[in-house]
């Protein structure tokens, strides 16, 4: 009778058992499917972060440049207000004086302070013309008319003059800058602002 009443005892034992394994092996499955949907999200969540920051990082130095664009043009202002000042160096001049109770030569080496460099590159396009109307000029003068600084002050105010006639601009003769600006000359002459060279340098004067 034992054995007997045993044997229904296990028969029944057994379908509990299979039943807590079916159970315990779908609590498993869900786990895993949960588990795995929360990796999934988490990786799309970090995706998402990434391309946001990545984004944000574009606009970024978006902004930085459009910021920075002001900055330059204050820079670039600033050096245009304080830009240095271009010359242009010519080759030296020799030629005969014009003194009439002895040969007498001068060598001169002159440099023009132009506006800019595209007033450098004017003035190299004109320059035969230029040095011949200097050396017509420098063929005129005598000993005593480049004597002293008054003289040398005048003959520069004359190459300015003299130099940018090729380029079609007519410079007041030194000594009638005042009349013409009062309106006693009935020819008008350009100013100076209308001038690419500006000034007339010296580098060497040797009167022989």
């Amino acid at each position: 009778m034992s054995a007997a009443a045993a044997a229904p005892d296990a028969a029944e034992a057994a379908p509990k058992k299979g039943k807590k394994k079916l159970i315990i092996i779908i609590a498993a499955v869900a786990v895993l499917l949960l588990g795995g949907g929360g990796a999934a999200f988490y990786v799309m969540k970090k995706n998402a972060a990434a391309e946001e920051a990545a984004a944000e990082g574009e606009d970024g130095e978006s902004s930085a440049h459009v910021e920075k664009k002001p900055k330059k043009d204050k820079k670039e202002k600033k050096d245009d207000k304080h830009a240095l000042p271009v010359f242009v160096p010519l080759d030296p001049f020799t030629v005969n004086l014009a003194d009439r109770d002895s040969d007498r030569f001068a060598q001169i080496g002159i440099t023009l302070q132009v506006e800019d460099a595209h007033a450098g590159d004017e003035i190299k396009a004109y320059l035969p013309a230029i040095r011949n109307n200097i050396l017509l000029l420098l063929s005129r003068k005598s000993a005593q008319d480049l004597a002293g600084a008054e003289g040398k002050e005048l003959l520069a105010e004359e190459i300015l003059q003299v130099a940018v006639q090729p380029m079609g601009i007519e410079l007041a003769p030194p000594g009638e800058e005042e009349s013409a600006a009062k309106g006693k000359k009935k020819k008008r002459y350009d100013s100076i602002d209308d001038s690419p060279i500006k000034h007339v340098q010296f580098s060497s004067f040797i009167i022989q």
